[in-house]
């Protein structure tokens, strides 16, 4: 096993490491709970020991008291400003979680290059419309709102808190109905999807995603091109499995820092470079 699948594995294992709430059949709601994580991971997991900043962002918006998260906000900024998407290739339950499914043996289906560039910013306008303006806006009579995105698109939601919820509890499966349907839709519609193209949940739908990716330009944790060195040879292109022209941009919002184009650049012309 490589040092990032390593990395996702311990990661994962961190994030989720309340045994005892699969056994209680609840979720953990001790002091740790609320601080976050960096990675995309439900808050209803019995596993897990932290919030999801999402799901956070989402509730604090979406709550009578405050309009704006200093503290949330603060969190995953800082995040993207040290990291970038690092978090993403390297700390994230669910990445992982596609990483595996690509590693199923089957046909892999390059997306078009045309198709690619339009549906990236899909994640985008999720992350404005169903973290922000709905939780913001959309709200009842008490000035509350439930949180979108994780209600009715997460499928980490679903994997992570509903189905283990649901299987533990006879209660829930008593209850369930269309929400639960098109939840299931949705993460078996990923699922399958992940097992042909790499990571589609990260390209275009996951709003964490879209959040750090802002910050890839900027972040501490870059990739460097040595022009001297390189010889456009485009092995690291053909690597990629984000579809990104890692020499025109190396710091692309869309790339997760995977390094697997680090690895297969023969004259090592990509190196990682860290600056505060």
């Amino acid at each position: 096993m490589d040092k990032r699948g390593l990395c996702q594995i311990i990661a994962t294992i961190i994030t989720n490491a309340n045994i005892n709430g699969f056994f209680e059949k609840n979720i953990y709601k001790g002091s740790i709970k609320k601080v976050c994580v960096p990675g995309l991971n439900c808050y209803s997991c019995p596993g897990a020991i932290g919030s999801c900043p999402i799901g956070s962002l989402q509730a604090v918006i979406g709550s009578m008291k405050y309009n704006v998260s200093l503290y949330i906000t603060g969190f995953i900024s800082l995040m993207g400003i040290i990291f970038g998407r690092f978090i993403c290739g390297w700390l994230c339950p669910f990445g992982f979680f596609q990483d595996l499914l690509y590693k199923i043996p089957s046909k892999k289906i390059k997306v078009d290059e045309r198709i690619n560039n339009v549906l990236k910013y899909s994640k985008y306008v999720i992350l404005l419309i169903f973290v922000i303006l709905l939780p913001m806006f959309l709200v009842n009579e008490f000035g509350m709102s439930p949180p979108y995105f994780c209600e009715y698109i997460c499928p980490v939601g679903t994997l992570e808190g509903g189905i283990p919820l649901v299987l533990l509890n006879r209660s829930l499966r008593e209850t369930i109905g269309f929400l639960f349907g098109w939840k299931m839709f949705i993460l078996l519609s990923i699922t399958i999807g992940s097992i042909f193209v790499y990571r589609p949940f990260c390209r275009y739908i996951c709003p964490l995603g879209a959040f750090y990716g802002l910050f890839n330009p900027i972040s501490f944790y870059k990739f460097k091109i040595d022009k001297n060195m390189c010889t456009n040879c485009n092995a690291c292109i053909k690597k990629c499995k984000m579809n990104i022209e890692i020499p025109k941009n190396p710091n692309s919002m869309d790339c997760i820092r995977c390094g697997d184009c680090i690895e297969v650049c023969p004259t090592k012309a990509i190196k990682k470079e860290i600056k505060a």
